[in-house]
């Protein structure tokens, strides 16, 4: 049962319902967490700007940003982002054995020295973000641009954000859409 009211499509003013039709278009579900947050929609509306502009604008692609996204995900213990978003980064062209591998993908042999880098910015930001040293900073900007380096630490950030939000809501995966189900939204 959901700790906090998941507002359906009729819920909600239209703006809300904009950000709702696009998702339910291109994903085929409006994530719970979205309808959710749509509670507030002033901040859903500004969270959902920010997150797109985090995801789908500089440098760094999707791709890698959803890869870190799974990262801070799986060291955060997030089930709901997890199950979303490793699905999306598959999606976008990374392994299910990448994926899986993530915990140890320095030893792993499946990642570039640069996605390797990131994937360790993503685990020392979020657990334990005092302890990222000179060193291992300066191995970073060996592959990154200081832009990048914001995009990069952007979406991790907004993962360990979105991931803390949805476990203490103990949130649900959410279910694709169906034609027998679509009150579900």
């Amino acid at each position: 049962m959901a700790r906090i009211q998941r507002l359906a499509r009729n819920q909600v003013a239209e703006e809300s319902g904009a950000i709702y039709d696009r998702y339910l278009r291109e994903r085929g579900n409006v994530p719970n967490f979205f309808r959710t947050m749509a509670n507030r929609p002033e901040i859903f509306q500004t969270m959902i700007a920010h997150f797109e502009a985090i995801l789908y604008t500089g440098t760094i692609s999707t791709k890698l940003k959803e890869l870190l996204i799974v990262r801070t995900s799986q060291v955060n213990c997030c089930e709901y982002c997890l199950d979303s978003h490793s699905k999306l980064a598959i999606r976008l062209g990374w392994s299910a054995e990448q994926v899986a591998a993530l915990p140890n993908a320095a030893a792993s042999g499946l990642f570039t020295p640069a996605e390797i880098a990131a994937i360790h910015l993503a685990e020392k930001m979020t657990a334990d973000s005092n302890n990222y040293t000179d060193a291992e900073f300066a191995e970073l900007r060996g592959f990154y641009s200081e832009g990048e380096i914001v995009e990069l630490m952007t979406a991790i950030g907004i993962f360990n954000y979105f991931n803390r939000f949805n476990n203490v809501l103990k949130m649900e995966p959410t279910k694709p859409m169906t034609a027998e189900a679509p009150g579900a939204l």
